[in-house]
């Protein structure tokens, strides 16, 4: 007889609680330091807060792994039951998070930690894969395997309007920020191989930018899968989010579209006003 399996991530996957529902995901957040406090990714701390924070102290939270006690505690709950367990975490180059996981779960027969080699949904697409797995009667080895080979097609990347997050966290210099942000120049962030880097800079609104974007994205259809695409945002307007939306469709005939916003550990690093458009291709990014 097949064990139940259970599909659980880190926070940094970025589902909606709709999305987590409809999935049964289990989810264990990330530290989220503001000032002298530490807070739980998602659960008592908000991006919204984050932004706050930021506003009054000009300072950016530290967000921080969780460790292999905690993912130890977060398996044995899991298995308890005798389920196996297919668990995600945000890519191993970016956070200790999956390499802690990897050594808790040596503790236990049947749970499988992947590196989604990802963040945000690029890693809750593999999540959402795995599920749908699981419910078609995959034994828990097989669906492992077949995810982790399923990282290398996810493609993930982010328009960010403003470079001050990214320039207070050391990943470009304040000059660099000032002079993007003077030319009203917004990179897209891309992720590649677990790692970040930076692609095409675009220059114009935001809002402008961001049709343009979704445009080049998604050119070429022939090697997307259409099974479902996520446009993540940070704190962006509604009116914004909604003509991504409507750009998405209109280019490709997804049969999901699913709008989530970025959680903590994302928004910590990025700032407001980020935008991504997340799916699986039907090949290895090269």
């Amino acid at each position: 007889m097949s064990k139940k399996i259970v599909i659980s991530s880190d926070s940094t996957c970025d589902l909606s609680r709709e999305l987590i529902e409809r999935y049964q995901i289990k989810t264990i957040p990330l530290g989220v330091t503001l000032g002298d406090k530490i807070y739980r990714d998602g659960v008592d701390v908000t991006p919204d807060d984050i932004y706050a924070y930021h506003a009054k102290t000009g300072l950016l939270p530290k967000t921080s792994a969780i460790n292999i006690a905690e993912n130890s505690e977060f398996f044995a709950e899991l298995t308890r039951d005798g389920s196996a367990v297919i668990h995600f975490t945000i890519s191993a180059s970016m956070s200790a998070t999956c390499n802690n996981a990897r050594l808790a779960a040596e503790e236990f027969e049947d749970v499988y930690v992947i590196d989604s080699k990802n963040l945000s949904t690029g890693n809750g697409l593999l999540v959402i894969a795995a599920a749908e797995m699981a419910r078609q009667g995959m034994e828990a080895n097989e669906i492992a395997e077949t995810v982790s080979a399923l990282a290398d097609c996810v493609d993930a990347s982010f328009i960010v309007d403003n470079l001050e997050y990214l320039a207070k966290g050391g990943r470009c210099s304040s000059a660099a920020a000032f002079g993007a942000n003077l030319l009203q120049l917004k990179p897209c962030i891309c992720v590649k191989g677990g790692a970040m880097s930076v692609g095409k800079k675009y220059r114009g609104k935001f809002g402008k930018v961001l049709l343009e974007y979704v445009a080049e994205r998604l050119a070429d259809g022939e090697d997307i899968e259409l099974d479902r695409v996520f446009v993540t945002h940070a704190g962006c307007d509604a009116e914004i989010v909604e003509s991504v939306v409507d750009a998405v469709k209109e280019t490709l005939p997804f049969k999901e579209v699913f709008v989530t916003r970025a959680g903590c550990t994302i928004s910590s690093h990025c700032g407001a006003n980020t935008l991504g458009v997340l799916f699986i291709r039907k090949t290895p990014l090269t």
